[in-house]
Formats: structure tokens, C-alpha cells, sequence
């Protein structure tokens, strides 16, 4: 009887495999890197070579940077934003859609707003820099329209986080909204009756149907997402941003990769990454105990 299960299992192992392999590869074996966060690690000596052990002092350094204060604070605000944004326009937009009946149209809309979700920062990087160029891009030629300065969105320090913000949030919303989606269609239309028979307008059945039939999905999304308090967006951040804008833009994956490949501090660097690494471990692990709590959700 085991044999036979084990044959009838066979390809769904053999099909979770790549999967594994890259797992091991590209998130297990690299573990062993930490231990250059605790030294004066020198590459010529390689990673298990003798290499002169600091203890904390990797840690000490970074903690005494004039600026990392400021980057602790550009990566929480830009993360917590994008994180808040992420979860409300998602639902706004899942209940628009939810009252159109043109089925065509609602399709339509949900194919545009979801394909940005497969575009790379790359890609989008450049175009976003050619929009919002402050002498020919389309957003600011729109805004002299109306007699407005050009504004210069990313080399401004006042206008950068928000840029960040408000770009990843329209590439993003679109995936949310097809699992708000999915939530609203477990909804009994007998509620809806009820409250149609009751005199709510669609306002009130929004309010008293609709929210509270989306809660469980809800609560369960904002409490993962605690989980990216210090995920801002390496990918996008560092398409977009400049030495200009540092002040305002500079987040703790950006400061990670400056200072480690160009600066060539690896020790000082993987410090940072494990320093991350510690919090976000932390943060992920109350979110889903909070998960569990409210949502009655398990991993397994």
C-alpha cells in the first residue's frame, strides 16, 4: 500500500523539486554568509579563511552613522505607507468593481489594472522617468497646463517618498483587488435582499453588507503584511532614486548594496542585512501569531 502511494505521489515530488533546490540554494546555503557580520572579513582569505573576528563592531559602526537614523526612517515610512495604501485602494477598487454589471467592462477593467503586477521595475523605472521628467514629461506638461511649476518628483526630497509610494501602489493594486474580489463572491446575495427589504440604499449595504463580508480577508492581509515594515522596495527605489534624493529615498536595501558592492565593506554591510534580517523575523513571526489569533490562521 506504501508503494503504491509512494508511486501515485512520485510526480508531485518530482514537480515541488526545482522549487526546493532553488530554496536550498539561494535562501539556505547563503546562511552561512552571517559570519561576516562578526568580522573584518577580507575576500582574498575566502569566507572560512582566518579571518580577524570583531564581535559587534560591524554593528557599533553602523549604529554611529550620522544617516542611519535617517535611512531607518525613509525605509519605515516608505514600507508603512505602501503597506496602508496597498491594502485600502485594493478594496475601494474591488467594491467599484463589484457594482458593475457589464461583464465585459468589469473584465476589461480587471485585465488593465492587473497587468502592471507582471512588469519589472526596470522597465517601469524608465518609463516613470520619462513621465515625470520636469522639462518634457507628460505629468508635468499636464501641470503647466493649469499654470503649475514643473515639479522635479524624482530630485525633489519633498516629492520622492511619496513617488515611491504612489507608483508601487498602482502597480500593486491590481493583484489585491482580484482577491478582494474573490472575498465579495463569498458573500450570501440573501444578505443583500435582507437589507434591500430593510431600506438600505447601496451605501448601507456597502457599509453593513459588504465590509463586513470582506473582514476576515482583511484583517488577514493587514496582519501579514506587518511582515514588510522593512521591505520598501529595493528593486524600485533603486531604478528611480539618485544621489539627490538620498536624504529622502535611501532605505536600508539601497544603503545595503552601496556600501557593500561599491564601498566593498562586506562585513559592515552583512551586519545591516542581518540587522534586517533579526527585526523582519520578528515582525513576521507576531503577525502570524496575531494571524492565528483573529483570523484562525495556520501555515499547516
Amino acid at each position: 500500500m506504501q508503494k503504491r502511494s509512494w508511486k501515485r505521489e512520485l510526480p508531485l515530488h518530482v514537480m515541488i523539486l526545482p522549487g526546493f533546490l532553488f530554496l536550498l540554494v539561494f535562501n539556505y546555503l547563503p546562511i552561512g554568509g552571517i559570519i561576516i557580520a562578526f568580522q573584518k572579513f577580507i575576500p582574498a582569505k575566502g569566507l572560512f579563511g582566518d579571518q580577524d573576528w570583531i564581535g559587534l563592531r560591524n554593528f557599533e559602526y553602523v549604529m554611529n552613522l550620522p544617516n542611519f537614523d535617517n535611512i531607518m526612517w525613509n525605509t519605515f515610512y516608505i514600507a508603512l505607507m505602501k503597506v496602508i495604501l496597498g491594502l485600502l485602494v485594493p478594496i475601494v477598487i474591488a467594491i467599484l468593481l463589484n457594482e458593475v454589471r457589464h461583464m465585459a467592462l468589469k473584465r476589461g477593467v480587471q485585465t488593465a489594472i492587473y497587468l502592471p503586477h507582471f512588469l519589472s521595475w526596470v522597465v517601469l523605472g524608465g518609463i516613470f522617468i520619462e513621465i515625470l521628467s520636469p522639462n518634457d514629461g507628460l505629468v508635468n506638461r499636464a501641470l503647466q497646463s493649469f499654470g503649475i511649476e514643473p515639479i522635479f518628483f524624482l530630485g525633489d526630497n519633498r516629492w520622492f517618498p511619496n513617488t515611491m509610494i504612489l507608483t508601487d501602489v498602482w502597480k500593486e493594486f491590481g493583484y489585491g483587488t482580484i482577491i478582494y474580489l474573490a472575498a465579495l463572491t463569498s458573500i450570501n446575495p440573501n444578505l443583500y435582499e435582507a437589507a434591500q427589504i430593510d431600506g438600505a440604499n447601496r451605501w448601507r449595504q456597502t457599509l453593513h453588507v459588504t465590509l463586513p463580508g470582506m473582514q476576515m480577508v482583511i484583517v488577514l492581509l493587514m496582519v501579514l503584511n506587518l511582515g514588510n515594515l522593512l521591505n520598501a522596495g529595493f528593486d524600485q527605489i533603486f531604478n528611480m532614486y539618485s544621489p539627490m534624493v538620498y536624504e529622502s529615498g535611501d532605505i536600508l536595501d539601497t544603503f545595503v548594496y552601496r556600501i557593500g558592492l561599491l564601498d566593498a565593506q562586506f562585513g559592515v554591510a552583512t551586519a545591516v542585512g542581518l540587522f534586517k534580517s533579526v527585526i523582519a523575523l520578528v515582525l513576521v513571526s507576531v503577525s502570524y501569531y496575531i494571524a492565528y489569533k483573529v483570523a484562525d490562521y495556520r501555515i499547516f
